[in-house]
C-alpha cells in the first residue's frame, strides 16, 4: 500500500497543477447569441429594442440605411397640414442606449449559407438568428408608363420622407380648378385605409386654403375598400362634390400614365391632371426577395406561431414583407409581430418563458380634423396562419363628439406607439 504522506503529496501536486492551469487558461465564457435585425422601421426597431429586454444576454445589431425614420403611419395628416414633418421623424439614440449595436448602412446581400449580412460599406455581420423587416417594394411596371424615375413627377409617397415632402409641395402649389388623380392599388398593400384617408386630407388642405372647384378622382384597382361607407359618407358631409371614387367597372382599367403630360388614360377617358398620386401594387422588400424568402405572391411566407420564415428556420420575417394569414400590413401589425418575434427568440436562445402569441390591430383614419373613424380586430395563430376574431368598425350614426374623441385617440395612439418603438 502507498504511504499516506505520499498520497497527500501527490494530491497536493495535482491540485497545484490544476490551479496553475486555471490561472494560465481561464474558463472561456459562453458566447452570447448573435441576432442581427435588418430594417429600422416599426418592425425592426421594435424587435431590436425588445430583444435586449433590459439585459445584455443577447448581442443585437440593428442595420438601417437611414439615421432618421419617417413614419408612414399618420403621414397623411402631414399632407393635410395637421402635423409637421418633424413630428413624423425619429432617431435611434434611445435604442442604441439600450446596448443595441447600430450599423447605418444599406444591406447588399444576405448570405443564408454563411449566416452573414453584408453591407455596402464592406461589413460582414455574422448571425445566429436573423430578423428581417425590409418593408415594401413596388411592382413598378404594373402601371403602364410608370417607373421609379416617374415617381419624381407622379409621387407615390408611400415610403421615404422625400416622397412625402414632394407630394405635399405639389399639393400646396395647386390652385382653383385643380384635378388630382389617385391610383389606388390592389390588395395586399400597406395600410388598407390609407389611400382614402389621403384623399380626405388632400381635400381638407385644399378647402382650408380656399381653393375653389378642385376635384379628386380615385381610380381603384378594387371593387370595394376598407371602411368604404364611412369614407363616402364623410366625403359627402365635409367635401361635397370634391371626391369621386371609381371602381374597375367604372374606369375600365388603367391603360397608361404619362408623367410629363400629367395624364392618366383609362379604358373610357383620359384625365389631364394637375397632380397624380400613383400608389403601385406592392411586394416584399428587395432583401427578402433577393434572399429567396418570397413565394409566388411576392411576399415572404411565415409560420404564424413564430413569424419564422417557411423557407429558412433561422430567419424571422416581420412587418409588411411577411404574409401569414389575415393580419393586415400596418405599423401596428409590425410592432405586434416584432414583440412576438423577440419573445420567441429569447425563449429559444435563452430558455426564457414563452407566452402564447396573440396580435391586435387598430386603425384610425382621419376624414377631417375632428372626424376620425376606426376599425380593428384580434388575431391569433390557427393551423399555421394568423386568423382574425372580434372585428369591429365605426358606425355611420356616430355622434360628432364620438368622432372627435376618436381623433384624439388616434393622436394618443401615435404618441404611445412611437414611444414604444423609439423611446
Amino acid at each position: 500500500m502507498p504511504k499516506p504522506n505520499l498520497i497527500s503529496r501527490r494530491g497536493l501536486i495535482r491540485a497545484a497543477a490544476a490551479t496553475t492551469a486555471l490561472l494560465a487558461c481561464p474558463a472561456i465564457a459562453k458566447a452570447k447569441p448573435r441576432v442581427v435585425v435588418v430594417g429600422g422601421g416599426a418592425g425592426g426597431a421594435t424587435a431590436a429594442k425588445y430583444l435586449r429586454h433590459g439585459d445584455d444576454a443577447v448581442e443585437v445589431t440593428l442595420v438601417e440605411a437611414n439615421r432618421v425614420y419617417v413614419t408612414p403611419f399618420t403621414s397623411n395628416l402631414f399632407l393635410g397640414g395637421l402635423k409637421s414633418f418633424e413630428t413624423l421623424s425619429f432617431g435611434y439614440e434611445a435604442i442604441a442606449a439600450r446596448g443595441v449595436g447600430m450599423v447605418f448602412d444599406s444591406v447588399t446581400a444576405i448570405d443564408r449559407d454563411a449566416r452573414q449580412v453584408r453591407t455596402a460599406g464592406g461589413a460582414r455581420l455574422a448571425y445566429d438568428r436573423l430578423v428581417l423587416s425590409p418593408g415594401i417594394d413596388f411592382r413598378w411596371d404594373a402601371v403602364p408608363g410608370y417607373s421609379e424615375a416617374a415617381a419624381e413627377l407622379m409621387p407615390h409617397a408611400y415610403r421615404g420622407g422625400a416622397q412625402f415632402k414632394l407630394l405635399k409641395s405639389r399639393l400646396d402649389a395647386l390652385s382653383d380648378g385643380a384635378l388630382i388623380v389617385i391610383i389606388a392599388p390592389p390588395n395586399p398593400y400597406r395600410c388598407p385605409p390609407a389611400p382614402y384617408e389621403r384623399a380626405s386630407m388632400m381635400a381638407y388642405a385644399l378647402k382650408s386654403r380656399g381653393v375653389k372647384n378642385a376635384r379628386i378622382v380615385i381610380l381603384d384597382a378594387k371593387d370595394h375598400f376598407a371602411m368604404q361607407t364611412l369614407f363616402i359618407d364623410g366625403w359627402e358631409r365635409h367635401y361635397t362634390g370634391m371626391i369621386e371614387w371609381q371602381d374597375p367597372t367604372i374606369h375600365g382599367g388603367i391603360k397608361a400614365v404619362d408623367p410629363k403630360a400629367m395624364t392618366v388614360t383609362t379604358d373610357f377617358e383620359t384625365h389631364k391632371a394637375s397632380l397624380v398620386n400613383v400608389i403601385p401594387p406592392q411586394i416584399a422588400g428587395r432583401l427578402g426577395r433577393d434572399a429567396g424568402l418570397a413565394d409566388d405572391s411576392g411576399f415572404c411566407p411565415v409560420y404564424a406561431e413564430t413569424m419564422t420564415s417557411r423557407i429558412d428556420p433561422l430567419i424571422q420575417v416581420i412587418g409588411d414583407s411577411a404574409v401569414g394569414g389575415e393580419f393586415p400590413k400596418s405599423g401596428f401589425a409590425a410592432n405586434n409581430e416584432a414583440k412576438a418575434a423577440a419573445m420567441i427568440l429569447r425563449a429559444e436562445l435563452l430558455g426564457e418563458r414563452r407566452m402564447p402569441v396573440r396580435f391586435t390591430n387598430h386603425c384610425w383614419s382621419g376624414i377631417a380634423p375632428d372626424d376620425a373613424v376606426k376599425n380593428g380586430a384580434r388575431y391569433a395563430p390557427q393551423d399555421g396562419k394568423i386568423v382574425a376574431s372580434d372585428p369591429y368598425t365605426s358606425q355611420l350614426d356616430e355622434t360628432p363628439q364620438l368622432r372627435a374623441k376618436q381623433a384624439r385617440e388616434a393622436a394618443g395612439w401615435y404618441a404611445g406607439m412611437t414611444t414604444d418603438i423609439f423611446g
